[in-house]
């Protein structure tokens, strides 16, 4: 299931039901979901699913952010995993991409939580 929802003037989206990857392969349907909105509208990606990501991942994410960019708007990560956000950090992408590493007890997750019931 796809949650989307808006809140403090952005939208925050649920990343695709059944991509817990975000590697070669899922990059592309992320993408092809994700690129419409971000052209449109400020976009917060739930990246709770998100377990690994690699160079693939990494590509997707920075092509999402530059769409973002050159048509106005804003595009970061919520939720995201600790091993995750430190591979983002490796490649210098964290403090540019992360908005909230992952708890539990996030409101952005509980909201999330509820939308989707």
């Amino acid at each position: 299931m796809n949650t989307v929802m808006e809140r403090k003037n952005q939208t925050i989206v649920a990343v695709p039901s059944g991509i817990t990857e975000l590697v070669r392969g899922s990059d592309l349907r992320l993408v092809g979901y994700v690129e419409p909105l971000v052209r449109s509208q400020d976009v917060m990606l739930d990246f709770s699913a998100i377990e690994r990501v690699d160079a693939a991942g990494i590509a997707a994410l920075i092509a999402l952010y530059g769409t973002a960019r050159s048509t106005g708007h804003s595009f970061r990560l919520c939720d995201v995993r600790k091993h995750v956000s430190e591979v983002l950090a490796l490649v210098g992408l964290e403090h540019i991409l992360v908005e909230c590493t992952a708890d539990w007890n996030s409101p952005v997750r509980g909201t999330l939580a509820q939308t989707a019931a």
